[in-house]
């Protein structure tokens, strides 16, 4: 039972109005008196009824109409809407708001050095695209509160979609990732950029996923140093998630000739993840990739706010019907009297 001897899950929100209850009592008992009283009175003791056809001698009197009805049934509903007052209400289960996230942008790599296979998925080989798709759908699944964004990356930059809390959406641009869609090489430089422009800084810090495997940057106009210090400036963190071994790492010596160009240094996949306070992770097998999507989410996990709000269920409606319909009764009651 609660403290107001209601039912365990019920309380009153106002309960000082049954203070009313007082003044009501007060009322009922003077007009009951007064009821009572006309009731017992001469006049009101009986009707005489003189038909002309019978004679005096059959006059009947018959009793007359109670007039304490109407008084109880009006103290019944006074009673009730004191109690609506009082706004009886059911108390349920706290309400769990959803947990507050941060704008991640999924930056990927579609190159044709995805289409590698050098992956496995039970006992056939199978590309790194594939594996890439089923990673970060897990990951988006697994994360409610975040608005992720998709842009891929290639000779091109393209955007599937901007940051939105649709994930069913965001899972469905990751399902329509084709090897080479945004052409065959890869301008990373100028994807950072264009995912720094679509994060907003919220209560939670901004966060990037770049998912590549670890190829040069040879085309587009930024260089991924340039991005590098605005992610910096803006405190994005860049996440860095290399699907499978660097295609061109072992050849890279070999391509420099007698009097060779040698371009200004760049920030590797792992440069990238440590100056801008975030983390690299190499993904060689489907069970690496599990291991990273845990990993992450401890990186940046989502904030949970604590419950303010309960379920309530108003029932004060319930005695306002039952009082209007009290006070019915008893103006029809009144009226029949009368007549």
């Amino acid at each position: 039972m609660s403290e107001w001897g209601l039912p365990l899950g019920f309380e009153l929100a106002q309960p000082l109005w049954l203070l009313l209850w007082l003044p009501v009592a007060g009322w009922f008992w003077l007009a009951w008196r007064r009821a009572s009283g006309e009731s017992r009175g001469g006049d009101a003791s009986g009707v005489v009824l003189n038909h002309p056809a019978l004679p005096l001698a059959a006059v009947s009197q018959l009793p007359a109409p109670s007039l304490r009805r109407p008084v109880l049934l009006r103290g019944l509903a006074f009673g009730l809407l004191v109690l609506a007052l009082a706004q009886p209400r059911q108390v349920g289960d706290w309400i769990t708001p959803p947990p507050e996230g941060r704008d991640m942008v999924l930056l990927i790599d579609t190159s044709l050095t995805m289409s590698i296979r050098d992956f496995r998925q039970g006992d056939r080989e199978v590309e790194r695209m594939t594996v890439l798709k089923d990673t970060l759908a897990r990951f988006i699944e697994g994360r409610s509160g975040d608005r992720f964004g998709v842009i891929v990356f290639g000779s091109e930059v393209a955007t599937l979609t901007p940051p939105t809390f649709d994930r069913t959406h965001a899972i469905a641009q990751i399902q329509r990732l084709q090897v080479g869609m945004a052409g065959p090489d890869t301008a990373l430089g100028d994807a950072l950029g264009m995912a720094l422009k679509q994060v907003r800084p919220r209560s939670l810090r901004p966060a990037i996923l770049l998912v590549s495997d670890g190829a040069d940057n040879n085309a587009g106009t930024l260089t991924p140093a340039e991005s590098l210090a605005v992610a910096r400036q803006a405190g994005v963190a860049i996440h860095t998630l290399q699907f499978g071994r660097d295609p061109f790492a072992a050849g890279r010596a070999a391509r420099i000739g007698p009097n060779p160009v040698v371009p200004d240094p760049q920030p590797d996949l792992i440069d990238l993840a440590r100056l801008s306070s975030g983390q690299h992770f190499a993904i060689a097998s489907a069970d690496d990739a599990v291991r990273v999507i845990r990993a992450i989410d401890q990186l940046e996990p989502t904030l949970s706010r604590p419950a303010q709000y309960r379920q309530v269920r108003e029932w004060y409606w319930v005695l306002l019907a039952l009082a209007a319909a009290t006070l019915a009764g008893a103006r029809w009651l009144s009226l029949r009297q009368s007549t």
